[in-house]
C-alpha cells in the first residue's frame, strides 16, 4: 500500500544514512520501526493501578452526608496542611 508520511528533515537524512549504510532503504526502515512499536503496544497490557486499601469499616458514620470540604479539613487536621475552610485568620 502507498501511502505518505511527513518526516523531519533531519530524520530523513539520519534514516537515509543508515538505510544506506546497512544497503537498506528508508521505507525499510519505516516498517520495521512501525512492527517494533505495533508490536510493543500489543503487547504492553492495560495500566491496572495497584490495590491499596486497607482494613477498615469504610467511612466514618458522622461523616456520612458530610461535604468533601469537611472530610478534606478533618484529614489534615493537626498535620500543618490545608487550613480548615471554616477557620479565620490571616490571608496572605
Amino acid at each position: 500500500m502507498k501511502t505518505t508520511v511527513d518526516i523531519s528533515d533531519p530524520l530523513h537524512e539520519e534514516a537515509r544514512k543508515v538505510a544506506a549504510s546497512e544497503n537498506s532503504s528508508i521505507k525499510a526502515l519505516i516498517e520495521e520501526g512501525l512492527r517494533k512499536v505495533v508490536d510493543e503496544r500489543k503487547h504492553r497490557g492495560s495500566f491496572k493501578l495497584r490495590k491499596a486499601s486497607f482494613k477498615g469499616n469504610g467511612l466514618q458514620s458522622e461523616l456520612a452526608n458530610a461535604s468533601w470540604e469537611k472530610i478534606r479539613d478533618l484529614s489534615y487536621e493537626n498535620r500543618g496542611g490545608i487550613p480548615s475552610s471554616g477557620a479565620s485568620g490571616g490571608g496572605g
